[in-house]
């Protein structure tokens, strides 16, 4: 963390700033929290693997004193990392595999397209399942980039292109508002599906630049990552709400963690806070068995019973289906959930 961010000062920064100065220190993060980065089970192998990044909006949202906080546990890196287990890989979702001849081109279901936009986000999750993903293979340049999409956008059966990334909301709105006009010159039926967790950990990224920059012409679907009620405040809401507002469909997508939200009461919070920002409760994926993960893992019958009491907390349109993905499969296989 910059020395600039540690300065308190009365003018907000824009989002820009607030992404440059995120803390990338351990010893940082623990200070501001109030805690000793020798109490806490802190790797420093695991940070030069995959490094720390988290932005104060986001610490501002975590417990100070607490070292078992749910959104400290999904940012920290600790010696649980180290361990290597069966069935834990680099590449969880077979992506490898989907490659399709074009560097930042992923086609895994049938009608859709997705571009792996950038390697850079606005946090580092420990369990992202691309944390090992070969970003520097996958780079194109914006030329390319439009190629690539025209060539997409000629084939009669795409029905939506998605950005994925890293977090494809880190891009400059300019850069943003070239594949929306590139899309609706080609289409006018094609979603815009963007997939991006800046709006819950940096919520001031929802300018009305941003905002005018993805309005596009066949609709625009925005799925941000919220995992824990406690990532919902008043400024994340606001951002959400204005997304809602100005007519794009909002959704939200969590991954099942152990010490994080494997509690239905927990999940059922959640569900309220996003509804009342604007946004539906998606899907609860389980974890992606991507290597350095395993400890976040809730076995299967667990979060299957977690998602039944879930459903007779909340109505059906509160309640996210529970999927897991499968390398090679058709799309995400949803997991019936076992009611109490």
């Amino acid at each position: 963390m910059s020395e600039l961010s540690l300065l308190k000062v009365t003018e907000k920064q824009s989002w820009q700033l607030q992404l440059q100065n995120a803390y990338r220190s351990p010893e940082l993060l623990a200070s501001a929290l109030g805690l000793n980065l020798e109490d806490l089970p802190y790797s420093v192998a695991s940070t030069q693997q995959f490094p720390l990044l988290v932005p104060q909006a986001f610490v501002d949202r975590m417990r100070p004193g607490d070292k078992h906080d749910p959104l400290l546990r999904q940012v920290l890196s600790t010696i649980e990392e180290e361990s290597h287990q069966d069935g834990f890989t680099a590449d969880p979702v077979g992506e490898g595999s989907l490659y399709a001849g074009e560097p930042g081109l992923l086609q895994k279901y049938q009608g859709r397209a997705l571009l792996v936009t950038t390697s850079q986000c606005a946090v580092n999750c420990r369990y992202c399942f691309r944390r090992h993903y070969p970003y520097s293979d996958n780079r194109n340049s914006s030329r390319e980039r439009r190629e690539m999409l025209n060539r997409l956008l000629d084939g009669p059966s795409l029905k939506e292109i998605l950005l994925s990334g890293g977090d494809p909301l880190v891009l400059p709105d300019q850069q943003l508002a070239e594949i929306t006009k590139q899309i609706a010159a080609h289409r006018s039926d094609v979603i815009l599906r963007i997939h991006t967790r800046l709006p819950i950990v940096i919520p001031d990224r929802v300018t009305d630049g941003l905002l005018n920059a993805v309005d596009n012409p066949g609709g625009s679907v925005v799925v941000v990552h919220a995992n824990h009620p406690n990532e919902i405040d008043g400024e994340t809401a606001s951002a959400l709400r204005r997304l809602s507002n100005c007519g794009f469909t909002v959704l939200n997508q969590s991954v099942f963690l152990a010490g994080v939200n494997d509690d239905a009461q927990v999940l059922a919070e959640l569900s309220d806070r996003l509804f009342d920002a604007g946004t539906l409760p998606y899907y609860l994926h389980m974890l992606d068995p991507v290597q350095g993960a395993a400890h976040f893992e809730v076995p299967e019958y667990q979060a299957r019973r977690i998602a039944g009491e879930l459903a007779s907390l909340r109505p059906g349109y509160l309640v996210p289906r529970l999927v897991r993905e499968v390398p090679g499969a058709g799309s995400k296989q949803q997991l019936l959930p076992e009611y109490p």
